[in-house]
């Protein structure tokens, strides 16, 4: 729901610092791959019970991610890059509530699970409509710069990156902050098979 305006917001700086690192000689991929890899060092440090670093981590990981998009647009976007960057997204948004319940499983596991859960309706519901708009050849007017149709909803980046950094923050508020997201979740998926319902029908 916010993913517009927070990158309408940052969109100016992060197009800066992609085009000093595109001149460095760094591909969008290298940024990808290191994104990910700080994003997995963010849910490792949470399964250990380090909150604050993990948090950094994650805001690292994401400050990554928002830049090898902006970077594949200096130099030429391309099918593996887009592929890696929403496969290895969907691999880090999996990872944090995992590493909440590894801290402290018999407070976080269920709440965690469900969280999960609920993940995997949200990025079937994505996936499924992208699949089938690239079929009828759509275009997404609100996210042109995406290389696959980029569906909204309630729960989009912006407010789960807000929602890990709560958890970050406030670890021992994991499972009602899990379980309330889990909500939001269920309602954007609903709400996407309802839009996919209507556009295909």
């Amino acid at each position: 729901m916010l993913d517009r305006a927070a990158t309408h917001l940052i969109s100016p700086a992060i197009q800066r610092l992609a085009r000093l690192l595109v001149r460095a000689g760094l591909s969008a991929n290298q940024m990808t791959l290191t994104g990910f890899g700080i994003g997995l060092a963010a849910a490792a440090l949470i399964g250990s019970g380090q909150y604050l670093a993990g948090a950094s981590a994650i805001l690292l990981s994401r400050l990554c991610d928002g830049l090898d998009g902006a970077m594949a647009r200096e130099t030429r976007p391309t099918d593996v890059g887009g592929f890696l960057d929403i496969a290895l997204d969907f691999i880090f948004y999996a990872a944090i509530p995992l590493g909440f319940a590894v801290a402290d499983p018999s407070r976080n596991a269920l709440a965690a699970a469900t969280l999960l859960a609920a993940f995997v309706g949200t990025m079937a519901s994505f996936l499924a409509f992208a699949v089938l708009a690239a079929k009828r050849r759509l275009d997404s007017l609100a996210y042109p710069d995406k290389s696959f149709y980029f569906l909204g909803g309630l729960t989009e980046a912006t407010e789960t990156l807000a929602c890990f950094m709560a958890m970050c923050l406030w670890p021992q508020h994991f499972a009602l902050l899990a379980y309330g997201f889990a909500i939001l979740c269920l309602i954007t998926t609903v709400t996407r098979i309802w839009w996919g319902w209507r556009a295909f029908a």
